[in-house]
């Protein structure tokens, strides 16, 4: 008769719990449903709140629960704490015949004589305890205890299911949220390096080059301003660039804005590593169009000219690391100090910030500014992975 009892609860315990979706409604169906057909008098479920160390009560059965799906006075236990708190500590159910001869008993509501506690547990994860008590002493017995632990097992098992459904869609919902941002920065990457004034200047230029009869000039920045635009045109798709491509493209672009404003800076573009790293290395895209598009931009706003931008690039089987050294005439007016300078040369940072929430690249970068009034200087140094693995 106790077998066909208990096959009957466990059956009836798990259909009921086959379309239930959130945690509270695995624990109030298991306190108010199941458990009421033990013939208990009272039953509390907690859950484990790990940051806290606590057992909170979320569930319950009997006079802890005078209304629908309403706990009355509910109270938190910290975990070693009481019957309930060993239990949850130690992972091992108990029955107390008698809680008036053990002084870990801890009253709620009224004292009860016979107490059983079982946690919830899987896997050697505690996610709560079960605490069932009874007015008369010595009333559970080893048969309560193993329906009991069965039941918790099963609960176990659907909060487990629960909580990993709704960490997989809450990462889901993390990532599709990042990949929104990443293609809006890549838009707006792209925006920035073809925006009408880059666009208008440098065909002005060419232009002018053209009515100058310096054909030669012409021809040439036409057609680096032509496969510039051919370039980003084309990694709006990719995720990755060949870094010779890339260094390729920032030659052009550098010769396109130098072209633009007449002649403020020189630049230089060095590679300290063997060809063959540089022609095989891969790395994320738009990393150094972005980089240079706010450098440059922020650097011409100042009206001294003379700027002086040396690039290096050092590849090794597992990383590419990239120096901008930036130096000028100082202003005097400090201005590498000001908050809204900073914000406007980090921008790019936006950009690593998401490569490294979306695809784990732990990029890394550092930034440093002097002017001592007389020479005003910047450096900045990126480390990025090396994708051709």
């Amino acid at each position: 008769m106790k077998n066909k009892q208990f096959e009957d609860i466990l059956i009836y315990f798990s259909k009921s719990l086959l379309g239930k979706e959130n945690e509270d409604e695995i624990l109030w169906d298991l306190a108010k449903n199941c458990i009421s057909k033990l013939g208990f008098v009272d039953c509390v479920i907690y859950l484990i709140d790990h940051d806290n160390n606590l057992l909170i009560q979320k569930a319950a059965y009997g006079p802890k629960n005078p209304k629908d799906q309403t706990l009355y006075k509910p109270v938190e236990i910290s975990i070693g704490e009481g019957i309930t708190g060993h239990v949850a500590k130690t992972g091992v159910a108990e029955i107390v015949n008698d809680t008036s001869m053990d002084l870990r008993y801890i009253k709620d509501d009224e004292l009860r004589l016979s107490e059983i506690c079982v946690p919830i547990t899987f896997e050697n994860t505690i996610y709560g305890v079960i605490d069932c008590e009874h007015p008369q002493v010595d009333f559970f017995n080893p048969h309560h205890l193993k329906m009991l632990s069965a039941i918790a097992s099963i609960c176990a098992i659907k909060i487990k299911s629960v909580r990993a459904t709704r960490a997989l869609l809450d990462e889901q919902d993390r990532l599709y949220k990042i990949k929104e941002e990443m293609l809006e920065l890549k838009l707006k990457a792209l925006n920035s390096q073809m925006n009408p004034h880059f666009v208008f200047n440098a065909l002005n230029a060419i232009q002018y080059f053209v009515a100058s009869e310096e054909k030669r000039m012409a021809m040439d920045y036409l057609s680096t301003f032509s496969k510039l635009i051919r370039f980003y045109l084309k990694r709006i798709e990719h995720d990755t660039a060949v870094l010779s491509e890339e260094i390729e493209m920032l030659h052009g672009y550098l010769k396109l804005q130098k072209l633009r404003y007449d002649g403020w800076f020189e630049y230089s573009i060095n590679t300290e590593s063997s060809p063959k790293l540089m022609n095989d290395a891969i790395i994320p895209s738009f990393i150094i169009q972005t980089l240079f598009e706010n450098i440059i931009e922020k650097a011409m706003s100042n009206t001294e000219k003379d700027h002086v931008f040396d690039v290096a690039f050092a590849v090794s089987e597992s990383a590419v690391t990239i120096n901008v050294h930036h130096q000028r005439p100082s202003t005097g007016s400090n201005i590498a100090s000001e908050p809204e300078y900073r914000e406007g040369i980090l921008k790019w940072q936006d950009h690593v910030r998401l490569l490294n929430a979306v695809k784990n690249y732990h990029i890394t970068n550092d930034v440093s500014i002097t002017d001592n009034n007389e020479l005003y200087e910047s450096r900045i140094s990126i480390k990025l992975p090396n994708l051709n693995l």
